[in-house]
Formats: C-alpha cells, sequence, structure tokens
C-alpha cells in the first residue's frame, strides 16, 4: 500500500481521568487533557518533544 510510513502513534485515556496519555512512534511518551494538544505534540516530532514546560 502507498503512502503508508510504519509509524504507529498511540493515544490512552487513563480511565477516572480527563488524562491521554501519548506514546510517539520514537517511544517517548507524554501527558495531557486536550486531545488537540497531544497530536500535536506527537505530530512535531521530534522537536514538539523537547519543549520547556510540556508535562513529559
Amino acid at each position: 500500500m502507498s503512502g503508508r510510513t510504519g509509524e504507529i502513534y498511540r493515544i490512552a485515556w487513563l480511565p477516572g481521568t480527563d488524562v491521554l496519555h501519548g506514546t510517539c512512534h520514537c517511544g517517548a511518551e507524554h501527558t495531557a487533557e486536550d486531545p488537540v494538544a497531544m497530536w500535536v505534540w506527537m505530530l512535531a516530532h521530534p522537536r514538539g518533544h523537547d519543549l520547556p514546560g510540556d508535562g513529559s
């Protein structure tokens, strides 16, 4: 299939909370309550993973 990159992004909801836990294809992890902020962090790979104060 064309268009596949082999990159896997995972976002899991932590039950009983409003928190999402994301794992990038590179292994970096991040938590956020805002789904848009989570995707922005993931898709900014790799520069987005090093933002100061991002809660990672």
